[in-house]
């Protein structure tokens, strides 16, 4: 299938390719001949001439007649130069000189072309109005090559700015060659049938192309069609070309196989368009003008089956399938070709395969009409009408982009009114009032700043108002006034004059920009080139005698699905749902990896990730989950549970396919980003083969995203034909490379990982040997978990300024977004550069403070500047991202605001770049960077600095000193571990734990629980790893202790904290009867103890509470809650050390011989609730009792659960949770057969065995009972007062509305 596809895409091409070449051949011949030397005076023309002598006659390229060029007679926007070549001749270049020995020149301009010195249009580039760069002297010549060659008889050269010393002056040569065709008029009634020789044709490939001008928006250019539902269907709507496709469909005329595509935009402009459809096969590249797409048809078939004849310019046989309510086409069609075949020149010459309906000419027949166009904001026309008249009449057409805009402002005779016809929010609205008071408000129409033409007719007479909207009886509307309306002498459109008074014209609603035509006043139509010429009306910024709009949403800008909408002078993309940003929708919303959250700051959890940025490439959600050391990103698939599989042989193998959360292209895009990717594969088997015999075919194997069989087992090797089992030669039957080949009637498993990427992730599972007699087999296929981002720490070294690593050129001609890390010490340097001819871009650090981002795409330099409140060269870790687009570019430094600037309206937009791209220098080897770049990437490519630089001189791969930027990324007393890629956070010493030692280490005590952690117990060397956290306390004291702990409990009094010593001394924290907070201390065994009472109200009440208790010396600081904060002092000054520290006791005080009665009380019950986050100086007491380190001096007793303090609800700890898993680390033994998640399981099987499950375990309860009975008396009788404490404890937590235990208890699975 994809070699057919290639196929087609290929052949496709070829065709493309060929009619390249026979446009190429045609226009090959030397088209570059002097056009304008040999005309004579008539044929030039201008606005003025400021004498005979400066007349355009004498505008001729290295002449000196005359004055020596031409000159108008004032220099302003309005003059122009016009040259009438006597026939359509194709334009390739122009050439422009001053006036001869003057200082009159121009330095810019406009070049407009026409068929009938009517409707100019304006030369563009880049799908922008282009100026020409002009003269800087009045003698050298200026020649310009077309970058697309003009067909048009009259040009016309606008002087846009000149030397401003001198005058508008011009001499100018034009350069072509002679220009035929073929041409056909049709009038909207008539058409041309192409009739084949057979009744029908089928086509597997097909060529049409012509060129056409229209006024109308609407039309049917081709249309063929078959009677099996085949159709080709070529048309104008809303002056856009939609192409129509049906090859057919195994139903008879089927809708499944229709195909319709749109392209192009304001094709009713009565100026030429071209249009080029090639089909081969499915495969379909529509072209109009320079903007082509590439689709491929739907249905069934290849071939495109026509019944008798096409026709051109309509369909004029009623009864055609397509013909409802379509109008025929109106305009002008020249070379028309359908398969190389001449279709006007066969008409022109009657041959009989053409049949003429209706009125065809062979000439283009021009419509009068003159638009105009309002170009700014203070554009406005004023034409005058016949005052006093009883009741006005006035009619025009407009098209504009804008929701607002005044169109026509008119004031009654003698103040007595005025009327006011604009747009609001797209809605055409018409109020007449008198003084002040409105006498008619009229709303009509609905997005009328649609681009396209609209019509208004407006007639007042005496008190009704009538107007009528695009020709629409359906659209009129009547207003009665209660007035006599008398028309006024002044009508103002599109605007007011800035000078005018209010009360001559008054615009609230803002300029109307676009294009109005066929103005008629008291039915009378206006003559606009009597305004242009100065001898009717006022006018200001206006282009007579051409429509100016352009549609900025063609082509379409906005990328990643952003929807683009317009005004008159830009365009705006929506990027609402996209998951992008910025003008152009064009940088990611989310981070590249889990690895770039994580040092964010972020915490285990789902996240987007983009792993291409700005690519083509959509976002995925994975699961990023935040170990101590790595950061794994998650991908689920859709059968991740156990799954039991029978009935399946080598000849009919049980099929399993992955559907993963994120596609093919998308999975391999982060794959390639990781360092490691795994996936766990499991086959529990009962006589059930996996890889059969070492010698043999296997009967189970996989496929990868590569689309090729995999015939290895998880923990094996690509190419090995093995389990894990097998590599390691632990295989229940070692003549076997795998435990499930052993096909023994008992259960067995090979589990392991698929870790080579490029095979990743397993898509599909063929399982083939589970139809045997007692044979049974079930599978599970773990996700695709990956860590390590091989691009978020790849880093360079630069160590002299003139080392650099260059990269192939970067291409980046429409949009363009940079983003990299540095840190540096130097004050300036140029992080990276690309040079064009002309154009460039360039990054680099300006000074200690600031980032400058600047280019070139042919509108001069463009820079954009971030300065920094702090400096930039402290060897930190510095973030810069840049975007450029042709809206605007953009540059933001770390999290101060981004900095962006508007792109010049309407100039090259463009970046052409031809020589390599400099990192951290530049092609002169000057103002190079010296430091660390890293995690480089250019529209979503990454640059693999390491792999560069270790073959660079001056270069090191890698960056060390990671913590001095990330190091405040480690919470809590974290120490940040430096590596070699990155950073890790060593939580040993802090009482949290987590990649970031920000979670926190709780757990539940009940009744009775204790955990006493001894600073002076002697341990052995060999056990003694944290033997330096005793010695600390060995043989000194201290004066100094940071306690920090949260709690919460239902239960008071209690004692929360013990620390003791040898000598007597201790330091007790716990809740009095009514539940507030008293702190102990005595350091003087002799004396009696400092106590700090609290009133902070009940900390009893089951909400978590936060306690911090710091001392140095005799000074006692208390925090409660971070809100409440008291000092105290303590007595007994003398002496205010902690001597010979003992034990710190959390729960219960087993050792109650020397306490005071008060803590004694307190001690009854110890401690019954939750304990998080206990930090004692650099001791974490709670953390290493649970996580029972091999040296920690740890004694618990009593059941300690570790749980969640922050959950809003108590529940039953949980002493233990269990998990049974399928993986097996040591020799498989006999396993049970896995039912109780295996789907497709026989329920009388289970239940059968559910039952015998039960009865054995019932046995077993009953037997254990006995034997506690018996032996147990003493603990027996104390049991129950205890088990009911602890039981009105926990009943007391569960009834808490904000107190719930987090610990759930673990997926169990069981083996029956």
């Amino acid at each position: 299938m994809d070699s057919l596809v290639a196929c087609n895409l290929s052949l496709a091409l070829s065709l493309s390719i060929s009619l390249w070449v026979c446009i190429a051949t045609a226009n090959s011949h030397n088209c570059d001949n002097h056009l304008v030397s040999g005309l004579p005076q008539s044929a030039f023309r201008s606005s003025s001439a400021l004498s005979s002598s400066h007349s355009p006659g004498f505008a001729k390229l290295n002449r000196r007649d005359g004055a020596g060029g031409w000159s108008p007679g004032d220099s302003n926007r309005y003059q122009w130069l016009q040259i009438d070549l006597g026939e359509r001749t194709e334009i390739t270049a122009i050439a422009t000189q001053g006036r001869y020995g003057s200082s009159d020149w121009v330095t810019s301009y406009v070049l407009m072309f026409s068929d009938t010195e009517r409707n100019w249009k304006q030369y563009r580039q880049e799908d922008n109005t282009w100026a020409f760069p002009g003269n800087s002297n009045a003698d050298s010549v200026v020649h310009y090559k077309l970058q697309y060659s003009i067909r048009a008889r009259f040009l016309r050269f606008a002087p846009l700015e000149w030397n401003p010393t001198g005058r508008i002056g011009m001499r100018v040569e034009v350069y072509g060659c002679s220009y035929k065709s073929d041409m056909a008029d049709f009038d909207g009634r008539s058409s041309l049938l192409y009739r084949f020789n057979q009744k029908s044709v089928s086509t597997v490939k097909d060529m049409i192309s012509l060129k056409f001008k229209t006024l109308q928006s609407d039309g049917v250019v081709l249309h063929g069609e078959g009677q099996r539902g085949d159709y080709i269907t070529l048309e104008l709507k809303k002056g856009k070309l939609s192409l129509q496709i049906n090859l057919g469909d195994t139903k008879l005329r089927s809708v499944n196989g229709h195909t319709s595509v749109t392209l192009g935009s304001l094709l009713d402009d009565q100026h030429w368009h071209s249009i080029t459809i090639e089909r081969y096969n499915k495969q379909v590249n529509f072209t109009v003008d320079k903007h082509t797409q590439h689709f491929r048809t739907k249905g069934e078939f290849d071939y495109l089956d026509i019944d008798y004849e096409l026709s051109f310019g309509g369909i004029p046989v009623p009864g055609k399938s397509v013909t409802f309510l379509r109008k025929n086409f109106h305009g002008c069609i020249e070379n028309l070709y359908y398969n190389g075949v001449n279709i006007i020149d066969l008409a022109k010459r009657r041959k009989p395969q053409i049949h003429i309906v209706g009125n065809v000419t062979f000439s283009c027949m021009e419509p009068h009409t003159v638009p105009v166009t309002f170009m700014t904001p203070s554009s406005y026309l004023l034409l005058r009408g016949k005052p006093q008249m009883d009741g006005l009449s006035v009619s025009f057409q407009f098209r504009t982009w804008n929701k607002d805009g005044l169109l026509l402002y008119n004031e009654f005779h003698e103040a007595s009114g005025v009327l006011q016809i604009y747009l609001s929010k797209g809605k055409l609205k018409i109020n007449v009032h008198k003084l002040s008071r409105s006498q008619a408000d009229i709303t009509t129409g609905v997005k009328l700043n649609d681009g396209l033409w609209h019509s208004i007719n407006l007639n007042a007479r005496r008190n009704r108002v009538s107007i009528i909207l695009d020709n629409n009886a359906a659209s009129t509307f009547h207003s009665t006034v209660q007035m006599q309306i008398y028309s006024g002498s002044s009508y103002y459109f599109g605007g007011c004059p800035v000078n005018v008074t209010a009360a001559d014209c008054l615009n609230p609603f803002g300029a109307f920009e676009g294009c109005m035509r066929l103005i008629l006043i008291d039915n009378q139509v206006v003559d606009l080139n009597l305004v242009q010429q100065g001898l009717q009306g006022n006018f200001s910024d206006l282009h007579i005698d051409l429509c100016g709009i352009q549609d900025r949403c063609l082509p379409n800008y906005c990328e990643h699905g952003g929807e683009c909408s317009q005004s008159w002078s830009t365009f705006y993309c929506d990027c609402a749902g996209t998951g992008y940003t910025g003008e152009t929708c064009h940088s990611s919303l989310y981070e590249k990896s889990c690895e770039a959250y994580r040092h964010k700051g972020q915490m285990s959890d789902f996240f987007s990730i983009d792993p291409d940025g700005s690519g083509s490439l959509k976002p995925l959600l994975v699961y990023c989950n935040m170990t101590d050391d790595k950061t794994w990103t998650v991908t689920q698939h859709n059968n991740t549970e156990l799954t039991k599989v029978q009935g399946s042989s080598s000849g009919k193998p049980h099929l399993v396919h992955l559907s993963y959360t994120a596609n093919t292209e998308q999975l391999q895009a982060m794959i390639n980003n990781m360092g490691y990717c795994e996936q766990e594969v499991s086959y529990h088997c009962r006589k059930s083969r996996l890889l059969n015999t070492p010698d043999g075919a296997p009967l189970t194997w996989w496929i990868g995203r590569t689309n090729e069989k995999q015939t290895y087992w998880g923990g094996s090797s690509p190419g090995v034909q093995k389990c894990a089992c097998g590599l390691e030669e632990s295989c229940l039957d070692t003549k076997y490379h795998c435990n499930c080949d052993a096909d023994r009637d008992e259960w067995a498993n090979d589990t392991g990982l698929l870790s080579y990427k490029d095979h990743l992730p397993l898509t599909q599972l063929v399982i083939g040997d589970t139809n045997r007699t007692d044979s049974k087999a079930a599978y599970r296929l773990g996700p695709l978990r990956c860590n390590g981002d091989n691009n978020y720490w790849n880093a360079a070294s630069f160590n002299t300024e003139s080392s650099y690593l260059h990269f192939p050129t970067f291409r980046g001609e429409l949009s363009a977004d940079i983003s990299f890390f540095f840190k540096t010490t130097a004050a300036s340097g140029v992080f990276l550069e690309n040079l064009g001819i002309k154009d460039f871009i360039r990054i680099e650090l300006n000074s200690p403070v600031e980032v400058l981002f600047s280019f070139d795409v042919g509108n001069g330099p463009f820079v954009v500047a971030v300065e920094s409140p702090s400096r930039l060269n402290d060897n930190q870790w510095h973030y810069v991202e840049a975007e450029r687009n042709i809206k605007a570019a953009s540059l933001r430094v770390d999290h101060l605001p981004r900095v962006a600037r508007e792109a010049p309206a309407d100039g090259h937009i463009h970046l052409q770049l031809n020589s390599q791209l400099f990192v951290g220098g530049t092609a002169s080897r000057q103002k190079g960077f010296l430091g660390c770049i890293r995690a480089l990437q250019l529209n979503g490519v990454n640059l693999n600095l390491e792999e560069r630089a270790k073959m660079t001189p001056g270069v090191n791969p890698g960056c060390p000193g990671h913590c001095t930027s990330y190091g405040n990324l480690c919470h809590n007393g974290g120490q940040c571990i430096e590596k070699y890629n990155g950073y890790s956070c060593n939580c040993s010493l802090s009482a949290y734990d987590g990649p970031f030692c920000k979670k926190e280490v709780s757990a539940f005590f009940e009744v009775g629980t204790s955990l006493v952690y001894n600073f002076q117990e002697y341990y052995g060397i060999a056990k003694n790893l944290s033997a330096h956290l005793s010695a600390i306390y060995m043989d000194r004291t201290i004066s100094t202790e940071n306690t920090a702990f949260s709690f919460r409990t239902t239960r008071a009094p209690s004692i929360l904290l013990y620390v003791d010593s040898y000598h007597e001394e201790y330091l007790a924290v716990m809740l009095l009867k009514n539940g507030s907070l008293q702190v102990r201390y005595r350091l003087d065994k002799d004396k009696d103890p400092d106590i700090f009472s609290f009133n902070s109200g009940n900390l009893a009440d089951g909400n978590l509470h936060a306690v911090k208790i710091n001392r140095e010396g005799p000074r006692v600081h208390v925090e409660i809650d971070r809100f409440h904060t008291m000092n105290y002092k303590l007595s007994s000054v003398s002496d205010t050390a902690f001597n010979g520290l003992k034990s710190l006791v959390l729960g219960k005080i087993v050792d109650t011989g020397n306490l005071d009665q008060e803590i004694a009380n307190a001690n009854v019950q110890g401690f019954v609730g939750c304990l998080s986050s206990v930090q004692f100086n650099w001791i974490a007491p709670l953390k290493e009792g649970l996580r029972q380190f091999s040296s920690a001096p740890v004694t618990v007793k009593g059941d300690l659960v570790e749980s969640d303090c922050r959950s809003s609800m108590m529940t039953e700890p949980v002493a233990m949770t269990t998990t049974l898993s399928f993986t097996d680390d040591s020799k498989p033994t006999e396993e049970e057969e896995p039912l109780q998640n295996a789907v497709k399981s026989d329920s009388a099987v289970i239940g059968g065995v559910i039952a015998i499950v039960i009865f054995v375990i019932l046995c077993i309860f009953a037997i254990t009972g006995r034997l506690l009975y018996r032996n147990k008396g003493t603990y027996q009788n104390n049991e129950p007062k205890r088990t009911e404490y602890a039981e009105n404890a926990e009943t007391a937590l569960k009834n808490h509305a904000n107190y719930q235990d987090s610990v759930s208890e673990g997926r169990k699975e069981y083996f029956i």
